[in-house]
């Protein structure tokens, strides 16, 4: 490991990639704690507890909504605007063309997002001034809202840069790694919580080393659904083009177990906290009954929760594979899969492979996310990571490491994976 570090090292470009995208890091945990003018965030600490919509978007944004930072809706309008386009691909014709046109159509759907992305965020933040905020507003001249809603919108725009910037001219998705950053930055602030509350004997500390080895049962079950794959041969027949022979080879179609990432998880959450945080706001009994059902750790909030997870997965996971349009391009290219037709016979092949892989990666997805609440009530212990951040952290750093490996093998290196 010392020695793959090493080597790393010794690469120029990937050098200036890592020490390019830490810069970065630094850059977004400095933004993270530079206040928006005019609020008072003393007022708002209510808001934002761990089992509230605004405490899941505050674990997010690494405690920029807590401490209500320019920083403080995070990089969730972006994330929003590509769920958004990536949907709209499925219904809207233009939308379609251009996912199919290259390089070019990426670039006007990146275009969009971004203008989407601003959209979104003027939106949540003249939402959040005015609905939420108001009073931890010192000054209430039009102008101080004028302020908030720019800083926050502001803020936004300039996570999205910088998060392009880091995909560019670093190491890693951008985005994601601003996620991991912000959910790594409470790793202190837990860590600590925990030896306070084993120090006033409120934890067992023999009641950590189960709890450890079960909480890295799942790292290892996570890594395990992240890099499994299915690998579906395909055979391509050989033809002449002009006095050229192309094809002849054999490759594969590598289909993930969990195709859709931890997007289910992220609904999931935010469509069980919506409610439950609109119910705190309504002083009826019928209301308050709802936030307590709805509460995180409650079985019906825990049941739900699953059930979403795995509904969701199967949803977002139909929208980005699509059988039809694999078999269309492996016959369009004359490749076919052994054994079977190209066309409607290869499309149903890949439906049937895909569905029993998503049934086995929502049901592992739901494990993941569920075992870390049931563990918590069981322990009385404030877990530092949950499932939801868990997965995030274990799949960035796959995916960091995936590129520093591309880097280092094209140099003859060996890399992170034997």
């Amino acid at each position: 490991m010392i020695e793959t570090v090493r080597n790393a090292w010794k690469i120029a470009e990937l050098r200036q990639r890592i020490l390019f995208t830490l810069l970065m890091l630094v850059v977004f945990r400095i933004g993270a704690h530079i206040p928006v003018p005019g609020i008072n965030p003393e007022v708002l600490a209510d808001f934002f507890q761990d089992d509230t919509l605004f405490g899941f978007y505050n674990v997010i944004a690494g405690g920029a909504l807590k401490d209500f930072t320019i920083f403080a809706m995070g990089i969730m309008p972006y994330i929003n605007a590509s769920i958004i386009m990536h949907l709209l691909t499925v219904v809207v014709p233009k939308f379609r063309e251009w996912s199919e046109e290259g390089v070019e159509g990426r670039k006007k759907m990146a275009q969009t997002v971004r203008y989407a992305t601003v959209l979104l965020a003027l939106i949540q933040a003249t939402g959040m001034t005015f609905a939420l905020i108001q009073s931890a507003i010192i000054d209430r001249r039009p102008v101080s809202y004028l302020v908030i809603i720019i800083s926050l919108t502001a803020g936004t725009a300039f996570l999205m840069w910088l998060g392009e910037l880091i995909t560019e001219k670093g190491i890693g998705n951008g985005i994601s790694l601003l996620i991991f950053g912000g959910i790594i930055a409470g790793f202190p602030g837990r860590t600590g919580a925990t030896i306070e509350l084993i120090r006033l004997g409120e934890v067992r500390l023999l009641m950590l080393l189960p709890v450890g080895l079960i909480m890295l049962a799942l790292v290892v079950g996570i890594i395990a659904m992240e890099v499994g794959r299915r690998r579906i041969t395909v055979q391509y027949a050989k033809r002449v083009v002009g006095r050229r022979m192309y094809g002849g080879q054999s490759t594969h179609i590598p289909l993930k177990v969990n195709q859709a990432g931890v997007i289910p998880v992220i609904f999931a959450s935010a469509i069980l906290m919506f409610p439950a945080t609109i119910a705190t706001f309504i002083n009826h009994p019928i209301a308050q009954g709802i936030a307590d059902a709805l509460s995180w750790g409650k079985l019906l909030n825990t049941v739900l929760y699953a059930a979403f997870i795995i509904l969701f997965t199967f949803f977002y996971t139909a929208i980005q594979f699509d059988p039809m349009k694999v078999a269309g391009d492996i016959k369009k290219y004359g490749g076919f899969i052994p054994g079977l037709r190209p066309g409607r016979s290869t499309a149903e092949y890949l439906s049937k492979v895909s569905s029993r892989l998503t049934i086995v990666g929502a049901f592992s997805l739901a494990f993941i996310c569920v075992l870390p609440i049931f563990i918590q009530d069981v322990s009385r212990l404030n877990l530092i990571f949950g499932g939801t951040a868990l997965i995030i952290i274990v799949g960035v750093a796959l995916e960091t490491m995936r590129q520093i490996e591309s880097h280092m093998l094209m140099r003859n290196y060996q890399g992170f994976m034997k």
